[in-house]
């Protein structure tokens, strides 16, 4: 099948009339390949390939890539990539398997069986799926995937950001994945339309950013998404938040306090979100709008909508601001906006405002009130002819509580405040500090350590909201065990 040989049938002679090789195409959907009929490759010369040296899996020789590229030439050559695309991707596998398997016998590839699994791993992965990402997509326990080009491949471990010996054939190859990644989600990547926002089947965000714009190749950044997804607990076991503290967070999720999570960029903040919603009672309607779909909400009533970039005659775009509009109209509890940058943030206030307590969002900021402060500057760079005071007017009666996520020097997130908004005193909007991460020192590895310690506030501005909800005992037992922290 797919013009797979037996491996009892000897090659032919080099002088077969078999048909010219054609130029070796870098790898693409399995869909989208031209159909090829079938042909055993009897007549590729059985001369000898030097073997590749054994690597770690993630550092190859140039001798690996040489002999991965000339099989790779005859794979493409041999196969059917229209009756592949047919297959399950296990069957697909396997198949290629055995088809890259016989092209290493025909040509007498000196290679090792751990140098010849990681080749098949490799080929397999180029054809069926993301190429050279493919290992490092599988990890667990990495958080960014950045690809400067098709030499350069950086990992962030642990907060910290290391290069890998990970590399694409050539900047082509990159191109072919980046295009694969998009097209999944509906989008494209060219030189007409170089700068796109996408996302991996799993959530994880993609950014890719194109020639001409990307002078040394394309530019792939994939932001992770851990395969078990984290709850509050998580971030106790980690350290991100005090017990006590991630308490006061289940309470401000469930009594449908109006909340802000702000932060510099990785510094958690998606992640935080998605541990709120999960106290979000499921008999509520909950509405998100995205950039890139990437929350990951339990509920059973959920609505997910995510933006669409203008096509190519440079229509059909729908914004951010246009899907929050389109929220009010379609009876939602709650309402979830991924990440506020834009116009978007007015309609949002005007949300939390009218009856859809409880809805979240994010945005970039370094403290609580420099979060307030850029909602301010957002309205008015939307347009709207406001006076300051009527903008923060608006905002004070909207947002109630706002959560403040760093990523410290040495890697570790932390939740280093929790926040709410009191009022405002003349032109001045007034927060209140519930609970604050303050830093006691280092340990011999260089890892910072500290405490969340209450500032003393015996009965929060949201404490009646609670207690409409029924949880004013356990907001004031979380209230004294962290002062007791």
């Amino acid at each position: 099948m797919f013009g797979k040989r037996s491996l009892n049938e000897p090659p032919e002679p080099a002088a077969s009339s078999a048909p010219a090789k054609k130029p070796s195409p870098a790898p693409a959907p399995a869909a989208a390949a031209p159909a090829s009929q079938p042909r055993p490759k009897s007549s590729a010369p059985a001369n000898d390939i030097a073997a590749p040296q054994a690597d770690a899996p993630e550092f190859r020789s140039e001798a690996y890539y040489r002999v991965k590229s000339t099989i790779f030439n005859a794979l493409i050559e041999t196969i059917d990539l229209a009756q592949l695309a047919q297959l399950d991707p296990e069957s697909a596998r396997d198949e290629i398997r055995d088809i890259v398997a016989e092209i290493i016998s025909i040509k007498n590839v000196v290679m090792s069986i751990a140098e010849q699994e990681s080749l098949l791993d490799d080929i397999c992965n180029d054809v069926l799926g993301y190429g050279p990402l493919e290992p490092l997509l599988a990890r667990d326990d990495i958080a960014d995937i950045m690809v400067n080009g098709a030499g350069a491949v950086f990992i962030e471990v642990s907060g910290k950001v290391q290069k890998t010996g990970v590399r694409f054939r050539d900047n082509g190859q990159l191109m072919n994945v980046c295009q694969r990644i998009v097209s999944q989600v509906g989008r494209r990547v060219d030189e007409a339309s170089p700068i796109c926002d996408a996302r991996l089947p799993d959530g994880s965000r993609v950014n890719v950013i194109a020639p001409p714009l990307a002078i040394d190749g394309p530019s792939l950044t994939i932001r992770k998404f851990k395969k078990d997804k984290l709850r509050l607990q998580n971030l106790v076991d980690f350290g991100s938040i005090s017990p006590a503290g991630a308490k006061i967070l289940q309470i401000i999720g469930a009594c449908r306090c109006n909340t802000l999570i702000s932060g510099g960029t990785g510094s958690g903040k998606t992640t935080l979100l998605n541990t709120l919603t999960a106290f979000i009672d499921p008999s509520e309607r909950v509405i998100t709008c995205e950039d890139a779909a990437e929350l990951q909400l339990q509920q059973p009533h959920v609505v997910r909508l995510e933006t669409r970039p203008p096509n190519l005659e440079g229509s059909g775009q729908v914004t951010m601001r246009d899907l929050v509009k389109n929220c009010l109209r379609m009876r939602p509890d709650r309402i979830i906006v991924g990440e506020v940058r834009g116009s978007e943030a007015f309609d949002l206030l005007q949300a939390m405002n009218t009856g859809h307590d409880g809805s979240m969002g994010t945005l970039h900021a370094n403290s609580p009130r420099e979060a307030l402060s850029r909602l301010e500057s957002m309205i008015t760079m939307g347009g709207f002819s406001l006076p300051p005071k009527t903008i923060r007017e608006i905002v004070v009666a909207s947002v109630d509580v706002v959560i403040q996520a760093a990523r410290l020097r040495d890697g570790s997130r932390r939740i280093t405040q929790i926040s709410e908004v009191m009022g405002l005193e003349g032109d001045t909007i007034i927060t209140q500090d519930l609970l604050l991460f303050e830093i006691t020192g280092e340990d011999s590895n260089g890892r910072i350590m500290g405490r969340h310690r209450s500032t003393g506030i015996g009965r929060p501005r949201f404490w009646e909201r609670a207690r409409y909800f029924g949880l004013d005992k356990e907001l004031a037992q979380a209230l004294d065990e962290s002062e007791a922290d």
